[in-house]
């Protein structure tokens, strides 16, 4: 009776396909800029191709979109979509250029547990490029946000005079 009961126990764990297992099985999202890896790759630099497409983080301080002051717009620097303007930019003191609104429509915005909390991740809506993340710190007499953004994952467009 106990090898019926264990093997009956054992047939049941292996056939098992739980809810929770569907779920960590994330269906990839076709955005509308599609390219493969090594398309990709050839494309971006090093460290671009690290942030945008494996989810990395360049050193603070080390871009000089950071202490950018001139009037333009910060596009993604995988497929060119406006992402943030230089008006609402601001020094965070971070070390990452910090916007304290994104241009709507544009950024989209998942979970990350990377770190073993909960943080809200961005992407470029148009190639899922993964841009930095969002905080509930930034500047209280506007939005509140501190979009904290890879300055690898961007570039800057001049705004015409």
């Amino acid at each position: 009776m106990k090898k019926i009961f264990l093997i009956s126990i054992l047939a049941l764990c292996f056939s098992c396909n739980s809810s929770a297992q569907k779920k960590q099985e994330k269906e990839q999202k076709v955005y509308p800029v599609t390219k493969t890896d090594a398309e990709w790759k050839a494309q971006l630099s090093y460290a671009a191709y690290d942030v945008l497409r494996k989810a990395g983080t360049e050193r603070p301080f080390s871009s000089p979109l950071n202490k950018n002051y001139k009037k333009g717009t910060y596009v993604c620097a995988g497929c060119d979509t406006p992402l943030f303007k230089s008006e609402h930019k601001f020094d965070s003191g971070t070390g990452w250029p910090s916007f304290d609104r994104e241009i709507k429509g544009n950024v989209e915005y998942d979970t990350d547990y990377k770190i073993g909390y909960a943080r809200t991740e961005e992407h470029c809506a148009t190639c899922g490029g993964h841009l930095g993340h969002v905080f509930n710190d930034g500047p209280r007499d506007t939005t509140g946000k501190r979009h904290c953004i890879n300055g690898v994952a961007l570039k800057f467009v001049p705004a015409e005079d």
